[in-house]
C-alpha cells in the first residue's frame, strides 16, 4: 500500500515541476501581453491531437461536466494564470499558488466532504508562512491586477480539481484531459479575438516556448495530476502542489536573477516541509484506515468494438489549469 502511495506522489509530483516553469518561460518566451492568446495556443491544439488520437467523446451527463471542467481548469485558469505571469515576477507568482492547498481542503470539505485532518491543515500552513518569507523581498511595485488573477486562478483550479475528485472519470486520464482542452481553447477563441485582435507573429522563441507549456506544461502535467487526485486524497494532491513555488522561484533566481536570500531560503525550506509533513500524515492516516482514503477502483467501461468518429470538436486547464 505504501510503495503505491510513493509511487502515486511521485507521478503527481511531475504536474507541479512542470507548472513551475511556466512564469518563466511566459516572461522570457512568449508574445508580451496576450494571456488569451498564449492560452488558447497551449491548449487548444494539444487537446484536439490527444482527441484525435482517443477518439472518444462524452456521453451522458459527461457532456456538461467536461464542459464545467474545462472552463474551471482552463478555461478560466489559463488567462488568469497567464495575467499573474505577465504582470508578476515569476518568483511571487508562483508563491501564491501556495495557497492552493487550503483552497482545495476547503471545497473538498465542502463538496465531497473529505475531511483534511490536522496534520495536513498546518503543513498547509506551514507552505502559507514560507511563502510568506518567500514574498518578503518582493518588488515594493506590486500589481494589483496581478494579485488578483493569481488568486483567482488558485479559486477556480481549486474547485476543478475537487470536482475531477468528485466524479470519476469513464474513460482514461489522457481522455479526459482531451475533453477538457477541448472545451477550455474552444471558449477562449472567440474572448481572445474581440478583446486581444488578430495572433500576433510567432517567432523561434515564442514557439518553442508554446511546444513546452503545450507538451510539458498541459498534456503530460495534467494527467500525472489527475492521476493523482484519482488515487490520493485532493488535500494531499494539493500539498505536492507546493513544489510550484519552489521550482518557480528557482528559476526566477537562477535564470532571471530574482533577489533571493536567507529569508527566502527558510521559506523554501518551511514549503518543502509542509509537503513531507503533509504526505506523512497521509500515509499515516491510510494506514490506520487500512487505505480506506483512496479513491474506489471502478470497474473498466466497455468499449464497442468501433470507436466513434470525431465530429466537430467539444473542447479543456487546466487545470492546473492547475499551476497550474
Amino acid at each position: 500500500m505504501e510503495t503505491i502511495s510513493r509511487r502515486a506522489l511521485l507521478i503527481t509530483a511531475v504536474a507541479p515541476v512542470a507548472w513551475g516553469t511556466t512564469y518563466l518561460v511566459t516572461a522570457e518566451l512568449l508574445p508580451p501581453d496576450r494571456p488569451l492568446f498564449s492560452s488558447v495556443v497551449r491548449a487548444l491544439p494539444a487537446g484536439l491531437l490527444i482527441l484525435a488520437f482517443r477518439r472518444r467523446l462524452p456521453r451522458g451527463d459527461w457532456w456538461w461536466r467536461a464542459t464545467l471542467l474545462g472552463l474551471c481548469n482552463i478555461g478560466l485558469f489559463f488567462p488568469l494564470l497567464f495575467l499573474a505571469a505577465y504582470e508578476l515576477p515569476g518568483g511571487l507568482a508562483s508563491t501564491l499558488q501556495a495557497t492552493s492547498p487550503l483552497a482545495v481542503m476547503a471545497l473538498a470539505w465542502l463538496v465531497i466532504r473529505e475531511r483534511a485532518g490536522a496534520v495536513r491543515v498546518g503543513a498547509a500552513l506551514v507552505g502559507l508562512v514560507g511563502v510568506a518569507l518567500l514574498l518578503a523581498r518582493a518588488p515594493g511595485e506590486v500589481s494589483v491586477l496581478g494579485l488578483v488573477a493569481a488568486f483567482a486562478s488558485v479559486l477556480v483550479s481549486a474547485l476543478g480539481f475537487v470536482l475531477v475528485k468528485r466524479w470519476p472519470a469513464p474513460v482514461d486520464m489522457r481522455t479526459l484531459v482531451s475533453w477538457q482542452l477541448v472545451v477550455g481553447g474552444l471558449a477562449l477563441v472567440p474572448v481572445a479575438l474581440v478583446v486581444e485582435g488578430a495572433p500576433p507573429a510567432i517567432d523561434v522563441d515564442a514557439a518553442t516556448g508554446f511546444v513546452w507549456l503545450a507538451g510539458v506544461g498541459t498534456v503530460l502535467a495534467y494527467v500525472c495530476w489527475f492521476h493523482g487526485l484519482a488515487m490520493l486524497p485532493a488535500g494531499a494532491v494539493s500539498l505536492v502542489g507546493l513544489l510550484n513555488p519552489v521550482v518557480g522561484t528557482s528559476l526566477g533566481v537562477l535564470v532571471a536573477g530574482e533577489l533571493f536570500g536567507w529569508t527566502q531560503a527558510l521559506g523554501m525550506l518551511l514549503v518543502l516541509g509542509g509537503v513531507v509533513a503533509g504526505q506523512a500524515g497521509a500515509r499515516r492516516r491510510q494506514g490506520e484506515s487500512g487505505g480506506c482514503n483512496r479513491a474506489p477502483r471502478l470497474p473498466r467501461p466497455s468499449v464497442s468494438a468501433t470507436s466513434p468518429s470525431l465530429p466537430t470538436p467539444l473542447r479543456s486547464s487546466a487545470p492546473p489549469a492547475t499551476v497550474r
